[in-house]
C-alpha cells in the first residue's frame, strides 16, 4: 500500500508542478495583457489628440460624416475636371477639323 501512495504522491506532485508552470504562463500572459492595453490606451489617445487638432474632433460618427462629405465633394471635382477636360477635346477636336473657321 505504501507504494500506491507514493506514486499517488508522485503523480500529485508532477500535476502540482504543470499546475505552477500553467500559472505563470497566465501570470505572465496577464501582465503582457496588461501592458499591451496601456500602450493601446496611450496610443489612442494621441490618435484622437491628432484628430482633434486636424479635423477638430476625434469622434468616430462625425469624423465618418466629414469623410463622406470629402468623398462627395472629390466625386464633384472629379466630374468637373472630366468635363472640363472633355470640352477641352471637344475644342481641339474642331479647330483639327476645320471648325474654327
Amino acid at each position: 500500500m505504501a507504494i500506491g501512495n507514493a506514486a499517488n504522491d508522485n503523480g500529485l506532485e508532477q500535476e502540482l508542478n504543470l499546475l505552477k508552470q500553467q500559472y505563470e504562463r497566465l501570470r505572465e500572459d496577464k501582465v503582457r495583457t496588461e501592458q499591451n492595453l496601456d500602450n493601446i490606451g496611450r496610443q489612442l489617445a494621441e490618435l484622437e489628440e491628432q484628430a482633434a487638432q486636424q479635423y477638430g474632433t476625434s469622434d468616430p460618427e462625425k469624423l465618418s460624416r466629414m469623410l463622406e462629405e470629402k468623398r462627395a465633394e472629390n466625386s464633384r471635382l472629379v466630374s468637373e475636371y472630366r468635363t472640363h477636360i472633355n470640352s477641352i477635346v471637344d475644342g481641339l477636336q474642331k479647330l483639327e477639323n476645320g471648325g474654327g473657321q
